[in-house]
């Protein structure tokens, strides 16, 4: 069995950490044919969240902020929403023919956290 550690950030900046046991035996690998996809996307929403960043540096006028600031958690929602299906349409479909309960109970944990 192989452990990672995964990091989740909260809404509120909160720093979460906790194992993840992975037994290849039983899982399968974890690929997905949007990823390259996602990375850009996520790559675009860092260089927005930078600029962003930037504007309140530099003073910009609030609203303006609030707008881009605004752009960016779209954008990010909208790239999860891209990582959800990918999952839903690679890994649970396995875990439902492999019978594996616990893969249905986590996205709906993921889901919950997802759409606060």
């Amino acid at each position: 069995m192989e452990q990672n550690t995964h990091v989740h950030v909260l809404e509120d900046g909160t720093v979460v950490e906790h194992p993840h046991t992975h037994d290849h035996s039983h899982h399968h690998p974890h690929t997905h044919q949007n990823t390259k996809a996602v990375l850009n996307r996520l790559s675009r929403a860092i260089g927005h969240l930078e600029s962003v960043r930037r504007m309140v540096e530099e003073g910009r006028d609030c609203t303006e902020v609030l707008t881009q600031l605004s752009a960016v958690t779209s954008a990010l929602n909208n790239t999860g929403k891209v990582i959800l299906h990918d999952h839903i349409n690679h890994c649970i479909v396995d875990a439902v023919e492999q019978g594996d309960q616990q893969a249905l109970e986590d996205l709906n944990k993921a889901i919950d956290r997802f759409i606060k």
